[in-house]
C-alpha cells in the first residue's frame, strides 16, 4: 500500500530520478534512511520499475514519430509468440499496444531520423509480419509527452 510519504517520493523521483536521496528526503520531509528504506521496498514492490533518464529524441537524431495500425486475421499462440519476438528485436519500436474497440489489433510507436528510413523499417517489417492490414501515421506536432504519471489515486487521505 501507498501512503502519502510514499506518494511524495514518487512524485519527486518521477520527476528526476538522479537526485541524491539528501535532497529527495529534504522535499518529503523524512531522513535519509526511511526514505531509502522506502524506495527499495517501491522498487522489490514493483511500484518503481526502473530508474533511468529520458533523452531528447529530436537531440540524437530521431525527429519522426510514426503510429502503425496492423491488423491480423487470427491471434494464435504462434502468431503473438512470432509478433512478440519481432517488435523485441527492433529498438526503432518503442511502444506496442494490443488494442480493442478500433480497426486494429495492435498498434506501434516507431521512431525514425527520416520518413526514408521509416518507409525501409516498414518494408522490413511487411517482410517478417503476417498481418491483414497495416497503417501509418505520421506525428506532425507532439503536443504532449510526459512520463510522469498520476498518483492522486495511490493513497487515500
Amino acid at each position: 500500500m501507498i501512503d502519502n510519504i510514499d506518494q511524495k517520493i514518487l512524485t519527486v523521483i518521477q520527476k528526476n530520478a538522479g537526485l541524491p536521496l539528501s535532497e529527495i528526503s529534504k522535499r518529503v520531509g523524512v531522513s535519509p534512511t526511511p526514505c531509502w528504506n522506502r524506495i527499495k521496498k517501491m522498487e522489490e514492490g514493483g511500484v518503481i520499475s526502473a530508474r533511468t533518464i529520458v533523452l531528447n529524441r529530436k537531440a540524437i537524431n530521431l525527429p519522426i514519430v510514426v503510429f502503425l495500425s496492423i491488423r491480423v486475421s487470427h491471434h494464435s499462440k504462434d502468431w503473438i509468440s512470432n509478433f512478440q519476438s519481432i517488435i523485441d528485436k527492433h529498438d526503432e519500436i518503442i511502444e506496442t499496444h494490443r488494442l480493442t474497440g478500433s480497426d486494429s489489433d495492435y498498434l506501434l510507436k516507431i521512431v525514425a531520423p527520416s520518413i526514408e528510413d521509416y518507409d525501409f523499417f516498414q518494408q522490413k517489417l511487411i517482410g517478417e509480419l503476417e498481418f491483414t492490414k497495416m497503417s501509418s501515421s505520421i506525428s506532425l506536432q507532439e503536443m504532449k509527452h510526459s512520463h510522469i504519471l498520476p498518483l492522486k489515486q495511490c493513497s487515500k487521505a
